[in-house]
């Protein structure tokens, strides 16, 4: 699968050809780019009220239980062979159960805005590390040029010629880190997963409960239970598991499979713009001419570095 810059697990298998769906792939390439810009909303949210490892926790296992019953209507099995599940523990800990909590312990710090723009940067960091890991990615000047404006737009949004003013630094990095993760986890899985037999929807739902365990095992570790239920933070949580991370993942892969994974790509460059809108319109986040600017430099960069060599 084409790298792709989102919250969400990444399996190695080609999609199967499947019949069209009843509802047209627009309105459904709609709905996954508004579940995955809000995700960031959700999010902040969701911390309002519990501790980011609560939150992680929370939307894996919404996020796993969809997929469960995704599973269990198609009557799909999940993988077999303990090579197959030390491969997926490792998956699910980059792609999963590492970033959904550091983008959530970002946002303690910085706006959802950033947070959103700041996924927006995984295609540079994947064509950065593809260069180096992959042997068959070769550089282009069009896709180097893509990485330089790229990482401009990330100097930009940072507002690098105000020193960082008014930027949590620690906060920042954690969703670049996060960011980061994805492609490298992509590229693990391209490397070790590749040509299992399994389907896609296995796969992933083996994978997010694998996540769900890791973060069973480490949220009572580092927080205690919470003394009351804050409900509009536990409405959010299960939205951001329910929609965010386990509807999106069935909504994508019937994309991908009707019109293609370039095709569906393109949600990348809409969840930032969703994901500013909805910080600012609902949250009341503020905006400097800096963000908006950056995040449209990002998306430029990260464009081109998609873009496939002519032949």
């Amino acid at each position: 699968m084409s790298t792709v810059a989102s919250p969400r697990p990444v399996t190695p298998n080609a999609v199967a050809p499947r019949r069209r769906a009843a509802l047209d792939w627009r309105i459904r390439f709609g709905v996954l780019s508004l579940i995955w810009g809000f995700s960031f909303l959700l999010i902040k949210v969701g911390t309002h009220g519990y501790a980011p490892f609560q939150v992680t926790f929370g939307r894996l296992l919404f996020g796993s239980a969809v997929l469960v019953a995704a599973m269990a209507v198609k009557r799909e099995r999940l993988p077999r062979g303990a090579r197959t599940w030390g491969h997926l523990t490792v998956a699910a800990f980059l792609l999963n159960a590492l970033p959904f909590s550091l983008f959530a312990y970002s946002e303690l710090t910085i706006p959802s805005t950033l947070a959103g723009i700041c996924n927006a940067t995984s295609p540079l960091w994947g064509m950065a590390l593809s260069l180096v890991a992959l042997s068959e990615d070769r550089p282009t000047r069009r896709r180097v040029a893509g990485l330089g404006i790229g990482f401009l737009g990330v100097l930009t949004v940072l507002g690098v010629w105000q020193g960082f003013h008014g930027l949590d630094a620690t906060g920042t990095a954690m969703a670049l880190l996060a960011s980061l993760s994805y492609p490298v986890g992509w590229i693990y899985v391209r490397r070790t997963l590749a040509g299992t037999g399994d389907s896609h929807l296995s796969m992933t739902g083996a994978q997010l409960l694998l996540a769900t365990a890791q973060l069973a095992f480490v949220t009572p570790l580092f927080t205690t239970f919470p003394s009351h239920v804050a409900w509009v933070p536990l409405l959010a949580i299960a939205a951001l598991g329910a929609l965010g991370t386990g509807l999106a993942m069935l909504l994508q892969y019937g994309i991908v499979a009707e019109v293609g994974p370039t095709t569906a790509q393109m949600v990348t460059y809409f969840i930032p713009v969703i994901a500013t809108a909805a910080g600012v319109a609902i949250l009341g986040e503020s905006l400097a001419w800096s963000t908006p600017v950056g995040a449209v430099i990002v998306l430029a960069g990260a464009f081109l570095t998609q873009a496939k060599p002519r032949r």
